[in-house]
């Protein structure tokens, strides 16, 4: 950063999550990410600058050997003017939303990471004068625990994340739970992929956002959050997928234009080569476990229909989501099965707490840290060492449950012959495209006594309530089919819609 040229006016708020807050530059294909911090939660300038750096080492040295390096931008920390900081911080205070402004900005330290905007292509560093479109994906873990270690029965049936949406539903945080289910967008089954994304168009929560040239268009911050609007969404997407057509408007054209993201984004997700060596891991982490959520509401339609779930056509090797998947099945035991490991690992800290560093727990992440993550035993030899292998593989795995994935497009001009960029078609274009992975930061040791206590929240909130509603549902349902027992002794192959699963 140019420290004479640094003027606040020339950056607008970009969004933030929990633990920071992201501004872009108006021309420039640029952002710079700030740490947050409570107010009364002081760290010291050489904290910040090492926590940002180990950010950044993470990504360079772990995320992109897993996910390939054309996905994955590391950024570089910088040191910025405290006025600078200070005036910026002023200025975006009032687009910050209140569920957010319970941490600070850090305006003390005058560090912060720069990187590329990812709602731009990420070939050029100026913005294009060409119309950009980019939409982001929280996808979430797309698996379901196969461990022995899994004392739950319910775990082995449904996701973690349709379990969590009741709890948030209960909880407040959301309104109405999504009908999105990971397994169906990690399905590599194109009907089931497009049910998922069109799901996250319907209850976008915090999974789901789209940018036009850089600004939101399309989101949900919270529960306060307008429902989403499909037709307004329409109007802007429409120029993209139908740039010189007379359709009109109304929901024809609303759903029209909604089937032409869906399927771009799914050919998007479905394309790529990009060489990581995530493929390491696959020998290990084949698929285990079901493959179909029993939450999903893309299968239970199909239950109810006496039709089996499509499981999966299988993610293409090169694809970042089959990539993600396979660091996110790092988490080889689950947290019932892990917790007992970071006990074991605890009661070592609190013996030889000078080993902490040794031990590699808050850095550095280079490349001896990547290698001990490629051992993937589960036999417990009763060491210290293959405890932290499991906790800081379990660390990692957490990471790529809740990375976020950036799909840039930007409709080819009439003469692309020199353009070197992927394409992807639509019914009526065609799209230059970038794919790319953000929220990439290595989940905190110390949060997993958190994990440990949620998971068994999420449990058994969605077991009490759920499986009770569920019970009374089909216990009516078997006194109402009693009168149908004459209806079934006439039929030597009853109708299908008398059975229900």
């Amino acid at each position: 950063m140019e420290e004479g040229k640094m003027d606040e006016n020339e950056w607008g708020y970009h969004g933030e999550g929990n633990k920071s807050l992201v501004v872009a530059h108006a021309q420039r294909c640029v952002v710079l990410r700030f740490l947050k911090f409570p107010p009364n939660r002081k760290k010291t300038s050489e904290e910040i600058f090492q926590h940002l750096q180990n950010i950044v080492d993470f990504g360079k040295n772990v995320m992109k050997e897993f996910l390939g390096e054309n996905y994955v931008h590391c950024g570089e920390v910088v040191q910025l003017p405290l006025e600078f900081v200070k005036q910026l911080c002023l200025k975006i205070q009032s687009e910050r939303p209140e569920s957010r402004c319970d941490k600070d900005l850090d305006t003390l330290s005058g560090y912060a990471m720069c990187l590329p905007n990812l709602t731009r292509l990420q070939t050029y560093r100026f913005a294009e004068h060409r119309p950009i479109l980019c939409v982001e994906i929280k996808p979430k873990c797309g698996f379901i625990p196969f461990s022995s270690d899994v004392t739950h029965e319910m775990k082995h049936k449904v996701c973690r994340y349709c379990m969590h949406q009741h709890l948030k539903v209960a909880t407040g945080k959301w309104k109405q739970i999504s009908k999105y289910c990971p397994l169906d967008l990690y399905s590599g089954n194109k009907q089931r992929m497009h049910f998922a994304l069109k799901s996250l168009l319907q209850e976008a929560q915090n999974n789901l956002k789209i940018f036009k040239n850089g600004e939101l268009i399309y989101g949900c911050k919270d529960a306060r959050s307008p429902v989403a609007d499909w037709s307004e969404l329409a109007h802007h997407l429409k120029p993209f997928f139908f740039p010189s057509n007379g359709l009109a408007s109304g929901p024809h054209c609303t759903r029209a234009v909604i089937r032409e993201l869906v399927h771009v984004i799914t050919r998007v997700l479905l394309s790529g080569s990009d060489k990581g060596r995530a493929g390491t891991l696959s020998p290990g982490l084949g698929p285990q476990g079901p493959r179909v959520c029993e939450a999903s509401p893309f299968s239970r339609s199909l239950r109810c229909q006496g039709k089996n779930t499509p499981e999966r056509s299988g993610l293409p090797k090169g694809c970042l989501l089959y990539k993600t998947l396979q660091v996110q099945m790092l988490d080889l035991l689950d947290i019932e099965g892990l917790y007992p490991l970071y006990n074991r690992v605890e009661r070592y800290l609190e013996e030889f707490p000078e080993e902490r560093k040794t031990l590699q727990i808050d850095g550095p992440y280079d490349e001896a840290f990547y290698q001990k993550l490629l051992d993937l035993s589960t036999e417990d030899d009763g060491t210290v060492a293959f405890a932290l292998t499991k906790v800081q593989q379990y660390r990692v795995a957490m990471t790529a449950k809740d990375c976020s994935i950036m799909i840039a497009l930007s409709p080819c001009l009439q003469d692309a012959s020199s353009d070197q960029r992927p394409v992807v078609p639509s019914s009526r274009s065609r799209f230059a495209f970038s794919v790319s992975v953000l929220d990439l930061d290595l989940k905190p040791y110390e949060s997993i006594p958190h994990q440990y206590k949620l998971d068994g929240k999420i449990v058994n909130y969605y077991s009490k309530t759920v499986r009770a509603k569920d019970n009374a549902v089909m216990s009516t349902r078997f006194k109402e089919s009693e009168d149908c027992t004459l209806v079934l002794h006439k039929h030597l192959h009853p109708p299908r819609s008398l059975f229900w699963n």
